[in-house]
């Protein structure tokens, strides 16, 4: 029998089968859900959930008229961002993602809701749902009808079970910020003081357990679990040794991710998150990441007259290519793809240098981007490595950054200093989530188990 995976993402919905038995992938289905709203302020970077909403219902059901019903749903979806719901479970508000900019808006005090939140309970991020739920209620922008806030993705299973009482795990609850990591639970005294109002809190589920089964237009008793963070879940999709394994993860953004199995204290760009009940992962996000990529390849055309993207980007390796077997790596230009900021310093931009005379070539440039995107989840795996005085034996590479590269998985291996292993599932945040629906609905005894179905490319 199979087994479906569902993926709400930033730009995409991403729906897999995947056999229960063999891990191995039967359908799959991606879609653009291009829900974002237009008509609010430049930095309040909004989505219509009932859009997203609407198309998940149709992919999942093209799926399941394709392959049949599946022994049960996982779900996983982008982080950090929120919408408020009704007392009937009814969105009332559009979907505040993580690229929401309204906690570096400077509130009447002279300040802003990260530097208000961060200095009163910690873990505080622009785009993150408690910064941006706290600018929101000082600007008297929460709906009056609002009950509860709520997870993209937790949302949608609450829809396919036709519930309305809104729900969240625990790594999706720390990504909103101003949580504490051993208690399991949001630093609330200290939100209080600030007058957050945290009646908008949903439930805080203990792991990732099935809350309900489907209702509707769907096949009915379909067991769907609580929402894992997208990031969790594409490590679990990939890695099948979680405390011995460094992720990179390269697409609109990046990511280093690496497991630990002991509460440790994460500093400077390192955050650490929950994940499944044994293990914590250590994460290094790059904001603009892959996207300095795609920012290349568009400037490219502009100066070549082009519209062909597919066959900029084959030019860009191939020069990129000829100038490392000319001039070696050391040659490129020094790039730092920091164009979005950091989490901890948004200001901050990138930079370019060490251009001379015998360097200035396209290739110099594509190669140094390359190797600026990568160089950024380096440094912040090195310093993984210094809080837990561990390393890694294992490099694992996601994303579309590295699927449709070749050059960039052979500089990743160069740089890391390790192969890097590819999965074979193209979508690995909903294939996590379907291995963790296997262990969840009781179809398999540990998520152990069902990681060892995980496949690599040759």
């Amino acid at each position: 029998m199979s087994v479906m995976g569902i993926d709400i993402g930033t730009t995409t919905i991403s729906v897999i089968m995947m056999d229960d038995e063999t891990g191995k992938l039967l359908d799959s289905l991606t879609i653009p859900h291009k829900s974002f709203l237009k008509g609010y302020p430049a930095y309040s970077k909004v989505q219509d959930p009932q859009v997203i909403w609407k198309l998940t219902e149709q992919a999942a059901a093209e799926l399941i008229s394709r392959n049949g019903v599946p022994k049960c749903i996982g779900m996983t979806g982008q982080m950090h961002g929120f919408l408020y719901v009704d007392q009937k479970g009814e969105a009332v508000s559009p979907l505040y993602t993580w690229q929401d900019g309204s906690g570096n808006e400077f509130l009447p005090d002279g300040r802003t809701s990260v530097e208000i939140l961060q200095s009163a309970a910690g873990s505080a991020a622009s785009g993150y749902g408690l910064i941006t739920h706290y600018y929101l209620q000082k600007k008297g922008l929460v709906p009056e009808n609002a009950r509860k806030m709520v997870t993209i993705s937790d949302y949608i299973a609450m829809k396919l079970c036709g519930g309305c009482d809104p729900f969240i795990a625990g790594d999706m609850a720390a990504s909103w910020g101003c949580f504490d990591l051993e208690l399991g639970d949001f630093c609330r005294q200290e939100l209080e003081e600030q007058e957050l109002d945290l009646s908008v809190l949903p439930e805080i589920l203990s792991g990732h357990p099935v809350v309900g089964v489907t209702s509707g237009v769907f096949p009915k008793n379909i067991p769907v679990i609580a929402s894992l963070g997208d990031n969790q879940a594409s490590v679990i999709g990939s890695v099948k040794d979680l405390s011995n394994t460094v992720l990179i993860n390269i697409g609109t953004g990046s990511q280093v991710s690496f497991g630990t199995e002991r509460y440790v204290d994460a500093h400077g760009s390192i955050e650490l998150r929950p994940c499944t009940g044994r293990h914590f992962l250590m994460v290094g996000s790059g904001l603009c990441g892959g996207r300095a990529y795609a920012m290349l390849e568009k400037f490219y055309r502009e100066v070549s007259g082009t519209e062909d993207s597919k066959e900029m980007y084959r030019r860009m390796e191939q020069q990129a290519r000829e100038f490392m077997d000319a001039y070696g790596k050391e040659a490129a230009w020094k790039i730092r793809t920091v164009f979005s900021g950091t989490r901890s310093n948004p200001g901050e931009r990138g930079s370019i240098s060490s251009i001379s005379v015998e360097n200035f070539y396209p290739g110099a440039m594509t190669l140094g981007m390359l190797q600026g995107i990568l160089g950024e989840l380096k440094e912040m795996y090195g310093e993984m490595c210094s809080i837990t005085g561990t390393k890694a034996a294992n490099l694992v590479g996601s994303g579309n950054g590295l699927r449709r590269n070749a050059l960039m998985r052979e500089l990743a291996g160069d740089i890391f200093r390790m192969p890097v292993k590819i999965p074979v599932c193209t979508e690995e945040a909903a294939y996590g989530a379907a291995l963790q629906a296997l262990v969840s609905a009781g179809f398999e005894d540990s998520l152990e188990e069902a990681q060892r179905k995980i496949q690599y490319e040759s």
